[in-house]
């Protein structure tokens, strides 16, 4: 695709490389893909759940394909329409069959935790593998505590790399105390809880995303949330439902940042999902200063749902760490470009777990961000970000990170020249159509 301010090309060792141009503004109306978190559970409960399941607004991205194959290979059945839509005939909570193959959990960090947890429960032997950033991935966090429940399962480095070897069994219900707020280990435990008698409970030092309580809820299990942590009762019956999957804010973020660091921007984002436990950026980017609205505020498959109207703001910087992390985890990229251009100092603090990502993204980040011009410090769990009236062009790269790649392409909007952004095939991960969107409403 070559336009008036996005080209993209092939380099000569075949990875795809993308220059942006600065922008004068961001301005129109538009849609982001469907919530990844989301779709990669619907598609999971739905393959659980007795009947055929609808999901509607399916993110086709890489890594909830990964899921769809995964499921399609333990036999469950998932046509697919030509507008996106899913219809998975569920077997039930048994009614998996053991895949006859080695299941490719691509780079989807998702995919392969809350399968260690649902797998742990089966009557079958299974193995999970990635790619070679996957495999890179700490597993122990989902392994161990599963294996207090009675799993049996191996990996490289006593458990802590994939692949992984699972020997499913009859699993225990347990009480574990999380040391990091990770929605993924909670929902590996609790979707190993299905196949456990009594009530399975998981605490956490902060609330993490609850994406994974609100679905099993809505197919029918017996969810509690209270404070500081969630229990499920093991052995529910669940029924197919029809799930209608908002648009991603992790997506809508790069879009609201674009926006409100260019000048003269005024941007709609439509039917964007807003469960308060990823709304962070939202709540951040307020607190820098940002004029975001929430319009048509309404509940959609048990999950909020909004517009989101953005305009161009000046922004200063704060302090972000604590509570504020667990809500904003995969936005931390895209706010690091938003306090590159805020007026003063921001610090992100409490948030190491950046640095077991895709890549580690507190390194990459401040490395990119100062090849064109930001004045970025890392820290061992954060940053320390001077802002800067404007950045530099240049070339930089992602990483192989989905995020780092869409966040940089941001950040190139205002920059004085042009960016060249180096490996950028990985957006396909979670946002195969991003830089067709980004042409449209740059200016």
């Amino acid at each position: 695709m070559k336009n008036r301010g996005i080209n993209l090309k092939t380099d000569s060792m075949n990875q795809l490389q993308t220059s942006v141009a600065p922008a004068s503004r961001v301005e129109g109306e538009i849609s982001v893909p469907g919530d990844k978190s989301i779709s990669h559970r619907a598609v999971m409960l739905g393959s659980l759940a007795e009947g055929m399941t609808v999901v509607r607004g399916f993110l086709h991205g890489e890594d909830n394909r990964a899921t769809l194959a995964a499921f399609r290979n333990m036999g469950i059945p998932i046509e697919e329409s030509a507008e996106g839509v899913l219809k998975i005939h569920g077997k039930g909570l048994h009614g998996l069959s053991e895949p006859a193959d080695v299941i490719d959990c691509g780079n989807s960090g998702t995919t392969i935790r809350l399968m260690t947890g649902l797998l742990a429960g089966q009557k079958f032997f299974s193995v999970l593998t990635g790619d070679s950033y996957l495999r890179k991935r700490p597993m122990k966090r989902v392994v161990q505590p599963l294996a207090t429940m009675g799993a049996r399962i191996w990996g490289r480095k006593d458990g802590e790399f994939a692949p992984l070897a699972i020997r499913g069994c009859e699993l225990a219900s347990a009480e574990y105390h999380s040391p990091i707020a990770s929605a993924q280990v909670k929902s590996a435990l609790l979707f190993a809880g299905l196949y456990a008698d009594g009530i399975t409970t998981v605490r956490e030092p902060h609330r993490s995303r609850d994406h994974s309580e609100r679905m099993l809820s809505l197919f029918g299990a017996e969810v509690l949330s209270f404070e500081g942590g969630v229990s499920l009762a093991g052995n529910p019956r669940l029924q197919g439902r029809e799930v209608f999957v908002p648009g991603d804010i992790s997506s809508a973020a790069f879009f609201i940042v674009a926006a409100l660091i260019t000048p003269g921007s005024d941007l709609r984002i439509r039917n964007v999902g807003v469960n308060p436990t990823r709304c962070g950026i939202i709540d951040l980017l307020r607190r820098m200063g940002a004029y975001i609205e929430l319009e048509n505020l309404r509940e959609l498959s048990g999950e909020p749902v909004s517009d989101l109207h953005v305009k161009s703001s000046p922004l200063r910087g704060i302090e972000i760490g604590g509570e504020d992390i667990p809500r904003a985890i995969d936005e931390l990229p895209v706010i690091s470009v938003a306090a590159s251009l805020a007026e003063g100092r921001t610090v992100i603090r409490d948030a190491r777990e950046l640095r077991v990502k895709e890549t580690d993204r507190i390194a990459a980040m401040s490395s990119e961000l100062n090849r064109i011009g930001g004045r970025v410090k890392a820290l061992e769990d954060g940053m320390i970000i001077e802002g800067v009236e404007r950045l530099s062009g240049g070339s930089v790269s992602s990483h192989g990170d989905h995020r780092i790649a869409m966040s940089l392409a941001v950040a190139a909007l205002r920059a004085s020249l042009t960016v060249s952004i180096q490996d950028t095939g990985c957006t396909a991960t979670s946002f195969p159509d991003f830089w067709h969107l980004l042409e449209r409403i740059r200016q």
